[in-house]
């Protein structure tokens, strides 16, 4: 049972940025800070990636890992009411993140996938920029 009135949730939920996320914000920011220079939202791009280094011809995506369902992480949980509506919304999702992955890999890019659970803080963050992006850029 929800804890709040459906209305109060639907307000909630509604409230949810698109853009601009804490964790894109920390990715961009550790990104930025080892020397990157990049594009956000690419809307030429299949799914306008959040970051987009050109050079690299490299989209990432910076997932939350409630919608878009990652894999054994314990923030992918499903609500327990309407489950029919999240099961929908969450397979929809999923299978649209499969579909431009596909798009922008047949039109010659990378793909990275980080997850939200991966950028807790700012030193994570760096981390993530480390394993992933080349060192001499």
């Amino acid at each position: 049972m929800d804890k709040v009135s459906p209305t109060t949730r639907s307000r909630m939920m509604r409230a949810v940025g698109r853009r601009d996320t804490k964790p894109e914000l920390l990715f961009r920011s550790a990104a930025h800070r080892r020397g990157f220079r990049f594009c956000i939202c690419r809307k030429d791009l299949p799914g306008c990636p959040d970051v987009v280094f050109p050079r690299l011809r490299l989209a990432v995506f910076v997932h939350g890992c409630f919608w878009h369902r990652h894999p054994s992480c314990p923030r992918a949980t499903t609500p327990t009411t309407n489950q029919r509506f999240w099961s929908d919304k969450f397979d929809a999702n999923v299978a649209r993140d499969r579909r431009n992955r596909k798009l922008l890999e047949q039109r010659g890019w990378a793909v990275i996938e980080v997850w939200e659970c991966e950028l807790a803080t700012l030193e994570s963050a760096f981390r993530v920029v480390d394993k992933l992006l080349p060192r001499a850029y």
